[in-house]
């Protein structure tokens, strides 16, 4: 299929060691072209440990994952990842963040400035161009991050809980401009949250992780259109579910820890 096909993908860290590590076990997942896909699971289900499989920094134990049909044997421009904090280089100004990978690919400065202008309206961050990042709220620093990986024009944004780190007014402001950057830019997103209200708000699938190591206990589908009122019947049943689900995962995770 095009898009992204993950197909019985299984991953266990230090395996030649003493105390080897399954993260996932006999995962099957498909991501359709500009699908939003949000992943959630309790903490150490291995839902990172899928990402930066997919984003081509790490190889899966078992089974196989492409994109387009072809095998992702490593990193790509058409693969953005972004992280928790907002992996930015310290000693450039937003804009030369944004064109950093542009630079390296030899575009040429007019297309350089033409594309960090177009990004900066996109993120909401026009007159922030020439300020350095520390210069920037924690919001403002993250959208300056998704400015710079949709600079390569990816078809997959991999997504590493990106907006743990806010608060819940910053936080909700993200989502929307999130929303607004998906819907323009027609690229699939992968994304992993351990916030339901995220996940709701977000998802066209909400795909619910077991304890590690970490396989597909559920997959939720939404049609609501976005934006998605929380505190409807609706949502509200959701949410429940989605809580009852993940609930038992949580104990059987607190479990291991306590016998590990």
């Amino acid at each position: 299929m095009l898009g992204l096909s993950i197909k019985n993908v299984s991953k266990t860290w230090n395996p030649d060691g003493p105390e080897p590590v399954p993260a996932v076990r006999n995962l099957t997942l498909d991501v359709a072209l500009g699908d939003f896909v949000v992943l959630l699971g309790p903490s150490g289900c291995g839902k990172s440990s899928l990402l930066y499989i997919v984003a081509g920094l790490e190889d899966a134990t078992q089974g196989s994952v492409t994109f387009d049909a072809l095998e992702i044997t490593e990193p790509s421009p058409e693969r953005s990842l972004i992280f928790q904090e907002a992996s930015l280089y310290p000693w450039l100004t937003v804009k030369d963040n944004i064109t950093f990978g542009l630079r390296i690919a030899g575009k040429s400065p007019r297309e350089m400035d033409e594309t960090a202008e177009r990004l900066l309206r996109l993120v909401g961050l026009v007159g922030a161009g020439n300020k350095r990042p520390h210069e920037l709220s924690g919001g403002m620093r993250q959208r300056a991050a998704l400015a710079r990986a949709l600079a390569m024009k990816p078809k997959v944004l991999l997504m590493d809980e990106p907006f743990a780190a806010l608060d819940i007014q910053t936080r909700a402001r993200m989502q929307k401009h999130l929303l607004d950057v998906w819907e323009s830019s027609g690229a699939s997103v992968l994304l992993v949250t351990h916030s339901i209200d995220e996940a709701l708000a977000l998802a066209d699938r909400i795909v619910v992780f077991t304890a590690r190591p970490g396989q597909i206990k559920a997959e939720i589908r939404l049609d609501q259109a976005r934006p998605r009122d929380l505190r409807s019947p609706e949502m509200i049943d959701l949410a429940r579910r989605c809580e009852a689900l993940l609930a038992e995962e949580v104990e059987k995770s607190f479990k291991e820890q306590e016998f590990s």
